[in-house]
Order: C-alpha cells, then structure tokens, then sequence
C-alpha cells in the first residue's frame, strides 16, 4: 500500500525531520549563489516520473510549487487546475476522479473545498495522494514549509513562542501547523479576529491528545492576547491546567516578552457563514513596534489581503517571501520520499474505527456530504473524547456527542457512560435517543 499525506499526523516528528534534510540537500544542491532559498537546475530523483494536480479550488504558490518541484526532481507534470473544466463539473465522484488519473501519473496532488475530500482520495488511490488544502480542514504541505522555515530562521522548533493571527477559525494553515507546533514542544499564543478563534474540537484536542493547555494571561499591554497554549512541564509551572488563574501568569508572561514568530493569516470569506462585523489583527510596523517583536520573524502562508502591511516587505523580520520559497524544496522532499517509499509503513490512527449506527457528520463541508461523493462513501468515525465519548468523523475530524452507548453482544445500553472506556470498541454502538436504541432491539441495564 502507498504511503499518503493528508493530514500532519501522517508524519512522525522523525520523518518530518527527514523531509527536513533532505530538503536541505535539494538547497545546497541547487541554491544559486546569491539567493539560497530559489533553486535553479535539476536532480534526477523523479526521473521518469509524473505528478498529476487536481486543483478543484484556486491556487498560485501550491500549485506551482508542487509542480516546480516535480519538475526540479526530474519529473514531469499533468495537470487538472480549474474545476470548471474538469469532469467534477459534471457531477463526477473523488474516487471515480482518482481512480482514472492515478494511471497517468505516479503521485496525485489534490485540492478541494470539501473537507476529507483528500482521505476520500486515498482510499481509492493507488498511488501517492497529497493533500494540498481541504475546505476549511487541513494544509498540511503548508505546515511542511512554515515548520522548514521556523527550524531555519529561529533553529529550533521546541519552545519557540509563536503567535497565531487571524482567521484562526476556518484557517486550514493554522489547524494544521498548531497540532505540529504541540507535537514539537512550541508554545502557541493564539490572537484571533473577533468571532474567529480556535474551534473547540482543536482545542479540546490539543489538551487531550498533546497534553497542551490554554491558560488565561495578563499581557499588560504588551501583547494583546488573554490566552497561552503550553504544555505543564515547562518553566517550573508545576501543574498546569486550563482553570490554573492568576498563579500561572507571572511565568507565562515570560512567553510573551519576547515572540519568536508572528504567524499571520487573512480572513477566510470563502469559509464564513457571514460577515463577523468585528475586530481584525493588522501585523504592521506600528504594530511590530512593540518590545517583544524586536526579533520576530514575520511569516504569512499568503496571499494577503490587507491583514498583512507592505510597510514589512523590507524589513528584516520578514521572511514570507523566503517561507514561499521554500515551498519547491520542502515539496520536493516530500514528493522523493513518497515516490522511493522512504517512510515505509504508514502510522496507525489513534482511536480504532468504531459503528457510529444512525449517526452521520454534521459539518455541512464534510465531503460525506457533497452530492457527488454520498453514493460510495459509508460514514466513519474515530472515537474521542477523555472525559466522555466522543464520535469524530474520519474525513473531516469535526466531533459530535453521542447521547446514547450501548454494547452489541449484550444488546444492553448502560447509562452510566463512564463505563465505554472499558467495553471493547469494536462492540460499542451509538444511539440519537433511547426511543431509537429500543426500536434496534437494545434495552437498558436492569430492565
């Protein structure tokens, strides 16, 4: 079976830090002279091999990059890059789509404004999938490049402060680059636009399964945010914990005295329900005038509207232009490694698949349910949740709450939920209501 990359937990921190080196090899192979983050010539470890983009959602730098790397690799490139005209106009599945391309090409790259589309993708490939952005999901070739340029400008990834600006909503960037920042040890400093801070499903996940915590803060000023995202052991905080108060501000503060990196991001429209009529980050030079930006590195996965100001494009903090650049090399790693098999077996998910009975994804983006894709694709969730079970979508991870458990062997619903943590997976079963448990011929304990 091919390795794919449609999500950041595809990876492991080793074989990101792999993808790491070898885009450092590309660099020092091709860098020209007088500029070492643009390459300039070609290797020959794609030789005779070819991408195909399957673009349903606009794109410059991703789609162009994916397809400078190829070429820099020695590979050709196909490409599908405008919806309109491909056969997904005419009502044409994912996995039909796959399914014919993956005979002309070696590796597909594929972007869409369903969220899942790219899981959609590789479960009927057979060859490499790639994720290139779905919907408001994940970009996880994004968090590649932004993570590259962090290691680069700022030499390590682990305790870096990095703040977060924006849309950090419907950013498919930032949901992706703020699960790799908690699997690297960074701290997260989240400044979001009116109305559109993290999801609960991401910040429920970064306390449960990366063991990071937002904690309240006084910036005094200095940094206009009110929360930090850090794990408990660092810089004797003892126990930390999201209700932690007023004791955990003083060393927390520390963190925002000086800010290794400002992540700025535009809004999403093509996302929102609706105009948020509120407050929007602007990064500019009035802003970066504080004390704790006097060594931050500026960086934006663009295009920017008017979050981000031109009065930076000189300025040495900058390094946007550079994170864009380095997009062919990191891709170009990337790609290598897919095509030569270097990461060997892929990673196990975290939660077995569990049966979800009646329930479906709620998320109006998920790709279950676009028209198109609702004829092959079965519902799939994960299970989540620590302190009460959680169904999560396999496509698009949005979380629901199921209101009934109930064990399939015994037929039996307990209505102590405590005890799904014990009960073997595989035999859980899920109900919307006691009524509908009943008509599946379940009952409850004692009864």
């Amino acid at each position: 079976m091919p390795r794919h990359f449609t999500t950041i937990h595809d990876l492991s921190n080793d074989e990101i830090e792999a993808v790491f080196r070898r885009a450092d090899r590309y660099l020092e192979a091709l860098g020209t002279s007088t500029n070492g983050h643009r390459l300039t010539g070609r290797v020959a470890d794609a030789d005779g091999r070819i991408l195909a983009t399957i673009f349903f959602e606009p794109s410059t730098r991703t789609r162009l990059s994916f397809e400078s790397a190829m070429t820099r690799l020695g590979g050709s490139c196909v490409s599908s890059a405008d919806a309109a005209s491909s056969s997904a106009s005419k009502g044409e599945s994912i996995a039909d789509t796959v399914r014919v391309i993956e005979s002309y090409a070696d590796v597909l790259v594929i972007r869409s404004p369903w969220e899942g589309a790219a899981r959609v993708a590789a479960d009927f490939a057979g060859v490499p999938v790639i994720n290139a952005g779905d919907g408001g999901h994940e970009h996880p070739t994004q968090t590649l490049c932004d993570l590259y340029t962090l290691r680069r400008e700022h030499k390590t990834l682990a305790n870096a402060s990095v703040l977060l600006c924006g849309d950090l909503k419907h950013g498919r960037t930032i949901h992706s680059l703020i699960y790799a920042l908690a699997r690297f040890g960074a701290t997260i400093i989240p400044l979001a636009a009116d109305g559109l801070g993290l999801p609960q499903h991401v910040r429920r996940r970064l306390r449960e399964e990366f063991d990071v915590h937002g904690v309240p803060v006084d910036s005094d000023g200095d940094v206009p945010v009110d929360v930090v995202y850090q794990q408990p052991d660092r810089d004797h905080q003892l126990s930390l914990v999201p209700d932690v108060g007023d004791a955990a501000k003083p060393a927390l503060k520390n963190y925002l005295e000086q800010v290794d990196v400002c992540y700025v991001t535009r809004s999403q429209k093509e996302r929102q329900d609706g105009d948020t009529g509120g407050r929007y980050p602007r990064i500019d030079k009035e802003f970066l005038g504080r004390d704790a930006f006097r060594d931050s590195r500026i960086m934006h996965p663009l295009p920017r509207v008017t979050e981000l100001g031109y009065d930076l494009d000189a300025d040495a903090r900058a390094v946007y232009f550079k994170q864009a650049a380095y997009g062919v090399p990191v891709r170009m790693a990337l790609l290598a490694a897919l095509l030569d098999e270097g990461f060997g077996n892929a990673r196990p998910h975290a939660d077995a698949s569990v049966d979800p009975g009646r329930y479906a994804c709620t998320n109006n983006r998920c790709v279950t349910n676009a028209d198109s894709e609702r004829g092959h694709i079965r519902q799939r969730f994960d299970l989540a949740g620590r302190d009460f079970p959680l169904l999560r979508c396999g496509y698009c991870e949005h979380e629901l709450r199921p209101a009934i458990v109930a064990l399939r062997g015994s037929q039996s619903i307990d209505a102590n939920l405590e005890n799904w943590r014990d009960a073997d997976r595989s035999d859980l079963i899920f109900f919307e209501s006691l009524e509908d448990a009943a008509r599946a011929g379940y009952r409850a304990v004692g009864t």
